[in-house]
């Protein structure tokens, strides 16, 4: 039986208008530091986010998604955040911040295969 593993993840949302708190979740972000590993899923569904708020720039919006997906990644495409230690991006990436793109708050559980695990919660979180 394989060893389950400590892992946290949050929600990656869009939240268009901060003040009326409606939002799309549009990724999940995961670290399980035991299998050193920290990975992002994200898709962006532009018709639905339309429906939800006309007049967001998408293009801003994309490169956004795109440095979760750098900093996840780390290395010096990510800048001096990409450098840190994968505990340290997770924890920049899923800070409280009141912006278009926002995460939940982080929730832990246990698994086997962390890679597995974020495609999972991306079904069950994101694409349900």
């Amino acid at each position: 039986m394989p060893e389950n593993h400590l892992f946290e993840y949050a929600v990656i949302r869009v939240v268009p208008r901060v003040e009326r708190e409606e939002f799309l979740n549009v990724g999940v972000i995961l670290l399980c530091a035991p299998q050193k590993f920290l990975g992002t899923k994200i898709t962006l569904d532009e018709t639905r986010l339309q429906l939800l708020c006309t007049g967001l720039e998408i293009e801003e919006l994309k490169e956004h998604i795109r440095s979760f997906e750098r900093i996840c990644a780390g290395g010096a495409e990510a800048g001096t955040i990409g450098l840190l230690p994968l505990a340290e991006r997770f924890r920049w990436l899923t800070s409280s911040r009141s912006t278009v793109l926002q995460t939940s708050k982080v929730h832990p559980g246990l698994c086997a295969d962390a890679k597995e695990k974020l495609t999972q919660l991306f079904q069950e979180l994101v694409e349900n």
